[in-house]
Formats: structure tokens, sequence, C-alpha cells
């Protein structure tokens, strides 16, 4: 265990992970874990999760995936025996999955920082509060000061730090939702994983915006025949500095004894900066599973689907379905008892991504109603519409009969062909 008081090289390591300076105790392990090989990348650039975030792409890509799963419905089923099911409004979870985890959060805000935390640290950690035995309140706690470990026995031991306070929260009292990993106790941090990603793109994004403070002008020299001593060479340096800046852009340089100015040409093209934050882009996106295009980068849109519904079945399939899953699957072992695990069912709605797209909408539902899989009354359900009567009838579209039944009364009692009269 690190020692309580924090001396200037631990001070120095929390500032460099992006860890609260307030965290006085940290598990070894843990930052070890964390640096991984170091966060110290090729690029130079030291990469911290507040660090990352500075990058639009890792902005936008976390964004999107937990603003995305926040807006779907999480529902509550009770498991019916004819294989059917039914919201369970009355189970004690509908209110705090459905309606309102705490005191404090709303259930997108809830699920919107569950599902960030998975994105940037890997683990999203939740303590169950109970009255009694009975479960009343569910609070997100910050990744970056929980710590974990196996203990001796087998069992995992939770420990939070903050504002210089310790406390061990006991393992039936944690929610632990893992991003992918492999050992089994903590998912992989998606920023340390990628950090030479990241180091690489924060570096083209520093050196893009020097270039462009300098007005786009890359270094160059004067040349003169006369020899300056050092007092001299620091003023023209002083005063070449004065035209450097964008701001300073247009502006006249005067130059004595001789003195001419060489510039260095050189273009953004030519030094390949366009090039290189494109790419890294595109990298960045295959750190979170993002396609691009989702997150404004239309190069290259060619190569994936063309319509809009196959753009979306392939962010669902591919990127939110194993999230889902991985959330889902975590709810039912933390917060169901293994009696009610075959009654109750926790699962999201991915219809809800339907909700922006009324055309797509629609022809989900004329599909539902013409294959007798829901009725009327249910359609009107989603679309927060009254029933009407005669809506729990499920339909079926018959205009595909026999041949041999075209022009017949279908259903009649008489089935004979009419006869035809010459």
């Amino acid at each position: 265990m690190i020692k309580k008081q924090v001396g200037p090289i631990r001070a120095a390591i929390l500032e460099f992970m992006g860890v609260p300076a307030e965290i006085t105790q940290l598990d070894a392990n843990q930052v070890l874990s964390l640096l991984g090989n170091g966060t110290q990348t090729s690029s130079g650039k030291n990469v911290t999760v507040d660090s990352a975030l500075q990058l639009s792409t890792v902005w936008a890509c976390v964004r999107l995936i937990s603003e995305t799963v926040s807006t779907l419905p999480l529902r509550v089923y009770q498991n019916n025996d004819d294989g059917s099911r039914t919201l369970a409004k009355s189970h004690h979870l509908y209110k705090l999955l459905c309606k309102k985890p705490n005191a404090e959060f709303t259930p997108s805000r809830f699920r919107l920082m569950i599902v960030a935390s998975i994105c940037l640290w890997g683990n999203a950690y939740v303590e169950k509060i109970y009255i009694g035995k009975r479960l009343v309140s569910l609070e997100p706690l910050l990744p970056q000061c929980i710590t974990v470990k196996r203990l001796k026995y087998g069992s995992l031991e939770y420990k939070e730090v903050k504002n210089g306070k310790e406390r061990v929260i006991p393992e039936n009292r944690i929610m632990h939702i893992r991003g992918f990993g492999i050992d089994g106790i903590n998912g992989l941090a998606t920023i340390y994983q990628g950090r030479e990603t990241v180091g690489s793109a924060t570096a083209a994004d520093q050196s893009a915006g020097k270039f462009f403070k300098k007005g786009m002008q890359p270094s160059g020299f004067l040349t003169t025949d006369v020899q300056l001593n050092d007092k001299q060479r620091g003023q023209i340096g002083d005063n070449v500095t004065k035209y450097a800046m964008s701001e300073n852009a247009g502006r006249i340089m005067v130059l004595e004894a001789g003195m001419k100015y060489q510039n260095i040409t050189m273009n953004p093209e030519a030094a390949q900066l366009l090039q290189t934050r494109s790419y890294n882009v595109e990298e960045l996106c295959r750190l979170w599973r993002v396609p691009p295009f989702m997150i404004g980068h239309m190069d290259k849109a060619s190569s994936w689907a063309s319509s809009t519904e196959a753009q979306m079945l392939h962010f669902l399939t591919n990127t939110l379905r194993p999230l889902l899953v991985n959330i889902e699957q975590e709810l039912t072992a933390s917060l169901l008892d293994p009696r009610e695990s075959d009654d109750i069912t926790i699962e999201f709605s991915v219809e809800g991504l339907l909700r922006a797209d009324s055309k797509g909408r629609a022809e989900y539902y004329n599909s539902a109603l013409n294959n007798g899989w829901m009725n009327r009354n249910e359609v009107r359900r989603l679309e927060n519409l009254p029933p009407v009567p005669g809506g729990d009838v499920y339909t079926v579209q018959s205009a595909l009969i026999n041949l041999e039944h075209v022009g017949k009364n279908y259903g009649a009692i008489n089935d004979e062909p009419t006869q035809q009269t010459t």
C-alpha cells in the first residue's frame, strides 16, 4: 500500500494519470496497471483521460456511445408461463432502473455515466444502498477512485479513496460492470491501451495549432555579409519574432545591414499534416468500434453501408449490442435474487433507436401488423396513443390465395365454381 503522506513523486504520478490530487491512497498494483509500460508515448505526449478528451474524435466517440445507450428504454419484464412478457411495474427494480436510480440522477444520466466510465476507464462501479434487506438506491462511483484486488480466499476487495479518506466496500454491495478485459477482475482502459494512438493524435493536433499560429509559415533564415555580435543577434531575434504569429501576417518586415530573408518552402500537404490528422480520426474510431461517418468524418464513406438502415444496423450489431448485453447480464446477476432470475428479465429496448426515424418506424409497425405478431393497440401504446375498440385483434395479410380461388366469395359455404353462360 502506498503511504498516506503525498510525496512529490506520488503527487506527480497522480497528476500524470489524471487522478484527483486529494486521493491519498492507491493500491500499488492499481497504479502499475494504469501506467502499464508508462503513459509516456513515443510521440512524447503524456496520455490521461482528461488529455484524451481534448481530442474531438475521442470526445465524439465516447459521447455518441454513451448518449445513444442512455436514450434506449431499459425495461423490467415479468416472464409469463405462456412465454410472453409483461412490464413488471410492481417489482422494486422497475422504479430504480426505469424511474429514479437515486435521489440525484435520472435514468438517462445514470446510464450515460455508466457507459462513459466503461468507454474511458474500462470499468463502471455502482454502490448498492440498502435499507434493511431492500435495495433503495444505486449510486455510481468514480472509477478513478476505486481499486480492486483479489483476496487470498478468492473474493474481491473494493476500496474507494475520496477526499483523503479510504473506505472498503463489501463485494456484495458493489455492481461492477467490466469492459473488455483478460484477467476477470478489471476491464482494460481504452485510453491507456490505445495511448500511442491517442498520443500521436494529440501531437498532430498541437503541431497543427502551432503551424497555424505562425500564419502557416515555417521557419526561414536571415543572411548577411556583416559579422554580428551576440547582442545584435538577440535584438534581431526579438524583432523577427514579432512577425511570426498569425495575427502579424501581412506586416512588412524591415531588414538592416544588407540582410536577406529566405523562406523554407513547405505547406501542410507536403508535410502530410492533413492526411495524418485524418488517419488519426480513423485510428481512434477503431478503438471504440465507431463508424467514422457517425462522428462527422465522411472520408471513404463509400466503404460503409449505403442506406441509413444498414448503417444503424452495423452500429447496433458491432458496437452497441456487446455493450448492452454486458450491462443487461451484470444488472441481472447483481440486482436480482437468484430465485427471480427465471421470472424477471432486464432488457434494453433497441426499438428506441427507431423513434428518430418515422419512415423506419412505420415500416416496422406495418410488418408487425401485417404478419400478426403485434396488434394495433400494442402499436398505439408504443406511440403513446390511447387504445381503440377492436384494436386487440391480431390480423394478417390475406391477399395471397390459390389461383383457383380467385374471383370466388372466399370463405362462402358454396365453393363450387359458377357456371359460365354462353
